[in-house]
This record gives structure tokens, sequence and C-alpha cells, in this order.
């Protein structure tokens, strides 16, 4: 019997939950998607976001974590009557929008299988009884969980007891446009924090950036440094004229996720997606997948990071051959239809004839 996938997106602010349902089509699946932050809201939502707010604040001394989803159960109901998938596949979380035990109750009610792409488990690691909540109240409710991270996905199978497996992203194919006149040695892509900041002082009179909170850590730069900033996010056509004026693309992870020895994000794969001269800081997980040196370059150290800029800008031709490998790497392994097709392969969809 053909399977029927229906992507829930958690985290809609970037493209990867649609990317994913899209290629998903590609590869012969009956697909539906839908961003769970457009459904109706429950009346008064703000309202109960307020109080359960306030009932966080009076347990901060507590284990406990209380949240109150937003999403109208009618119309999770709804959709599920009107799409009647084989397969969910959450992306993100849950727990925001739905009760993971009413989503895992419907689907049982529904016949289909539940399943998540864990995209930011990372990004709670500094709110932790939000992190307690996900991993007891969300994480149990998904017959199994596929995890960007391996340093998660062994944490969720090793010490939660769960079925979890290490699923790295990927990215679809970009096609850059012609370099414009704003020409860039570095280029980082990300929202501010204090580890980027520490770093890209370091190469302030080098680097160009784009992305949120940077404004609200002016206090902490030096001027040379902001001077460097563009505070609003890019996507699309935009990241790829960027991309495409820039010498060096620059990957910073957060803080929190250096701090966790992981950091395979987006990033990565639209650079090499798009045959762009990528520097990272290393995890043993860029490692794993990538030959360093080859496909891409890494560094450890702010040192390190002054070092290799200084050295690669230096050096176009040896930037152009590691490009050139790292675009092969990405075309061979880490094209979103070769990572979709590794995750359908790993819900047990089947294609329709």
């Amino acid at each position: 019997m053909p399977s029927k996938l229906f992507v829930l997106d958690g985290i809609s602010g970037v493209p990867l939950g649609r990317e994913i349902a899209q290629v998903a089509g590609e590869l012969g699946i009956a697909t539906a998607y839908h961003d769970l932050a457009s459904m109706p809201k429950i009346p008064f939502d703000r309202l109960r976001s307020i109080v359960a707010k306030t009932i966080n604040k009076q347990k901060q001394e507590e284990e406990g974590f209380f949240h109150l989803p937003t999403v109208q159960t009618k119309a999770v109901i709804e959709l599920l009557e009107r799409e009647r998938p084989t397969h969910i596949l959450v992306i993100g979380f849950l727990y925001k929008f739905i009760s993971p035990g009413l989503m895992k109750e419907l689907a049982q009610r529904y016949q289909c299988q539940l399943f998540l792409y864990d995209t930011d488990s990372c990004n709670l690691y500094s709110k932790r009884r939000s992190f307690i909540f996900f991993l007891e109240d969300e994480l149990p409710a998904y017959q199994r969980i596929f995890s960007f991270s391996r340093v998660m996905s062994d944490f969720f199978q090793q010490v939660r007891g769960l079925n979890a497996s290490y699923y790295p992203y990927g990215a679809l194919n970009i096609t850059l446009p012609a370099a414009s006149q704003q020409a860039n040695d570095v280029l980082f892509v990300g929202s501010g924090d204090l580890r980027r900041i520490f770093m890209l002082e370091h190469i302030r009179e080098q680097v160009t950036i784009f992305g949120k909170r940077w404004e609200r850590n002016q206090a902490l730069m030096s001027p040379a440094l902001k001077q460097r900033i563009v505070d609003r996010d890019i996507w699309g056509q935009d990241l790829h004229q960027a991309f495409a004026d820039s010498k060096i693309v620059l990957n910073i992870t957060r803080a929190q996720f250096f701090g966790a020895e992981t950091g395979i994000n987006l990033r990565i794969f639209e650079a090499l997606a798009a045959g762009c001269f990528l520097l990272t800081d290393y995890c043993d997980e860029v490692a794993e997948l990538f030959s360093i040196g080859e496909e891409l370059e890494t560094f450890k150290s702010s040192s390190e990071l002054v070092e290799k800029v200084n050295y690669y800008l230096a050096h176009p031709e040896k930037r152009a051959e590691i490009a050139r490998r790292g675009h092969e790497a990405f075309q061979q392994r880490f094209t979103w239809k070769v990572r979709v097709q590794a995750l359908l392969d790993g819900m047990g969809a089947t294609p329709q004839a």
C-alpha cells in the first residue's frame, strides 16, 4: 500500500520542512505539508500564555515545567481527517503547538506512525526545565526520532532508552547568481551570541555579518565589528547572492552546540551545495562526514581561525580546489534527495506505483 506522508513543521521560520516535503513528493511519496504556527489558535491564547509563564515563574525552584499548547484540537483532527496520512513527520518539536500526548493518541486513532526530525534539542540546553519537559513529555510520543546531531541521537538512545538515529541534514542544489560589486572576504550568516562575537572580533576587518540579535549585543562589540553587521536574516536569493560575493563562508556554531561537541547545522550543507569554500569550527561530527582540508576546512581556536582566514585569502587556487571537492561530496552524499530517501527508508514509507 502506498504511503501518505504528512509533514508538520514546528520551525517554519527556516525552509527545512518545506524542502523535505517537496523532495519527498518528488521521490514518489504522496506528501502534505502544514505549518504548525499557522494553525487555528485556542481562544484567549495570549492570556493562557501569560498564565503559563506566571506558573513557570512560581515553579522556578522546582523541576516541573508547565506549558499550554496553542493549537485547537478540533483543527488537528480536521487535518488528520482530511489528509489521512500513514506517516507523520514532525519537524523540530510539537509541544509549543500541540500536546505530544494528544498527538500520539490521534496517531493511534488514525492508524498512522509518528516520527520526529529533531532539529532544535541543542537550543534547549540553556532552558533546563524546557529541555527536561521535551525529553520526558515529547520524545516518548514518537515511534522513532531522527536527529541532526550524533551527540543527541546517542544521548536519546543510550541515556533515555529511545529509538533514535543520527540523520544529518542535506540541502537543495543551489545555482549561484553572478557576483555583484559587493565583494566579501569572509561571510558569516547567523544570529548573535557571545561565542560568535568573541570569535568574530579576531577577524573584524575581514568579515561581513548578516543575522538577527546582534543589536542587543552592541555593548559587547568593538566599534569596528559593529560596522560589519547587517542586522537582518537572509534566505533564498539574498543568501545565494551573499554566497556568490564571498571568498570564504564561515560557520561558527552557537555556544550551547559547541559546549556539547556537536554542530552540523544547515549552513554547512547550504555552503557546499552552492560550491563555496567553507571554514567551520571543528567537531568530531564534521570529521566523520567530511575530509578536512580536502572538502572543507576547520578551526579549533580563534588563533587558528585568523591563521586559516589569512592563508586561504592569500591562496585562491587552494580555496577553489577545496570548494570543488566539497561540492562533489555534497552532490554524492548530502543532497536532500539522498537525505530524504534515507529518512523515508527509516520510516518505512512506500512510494506510489
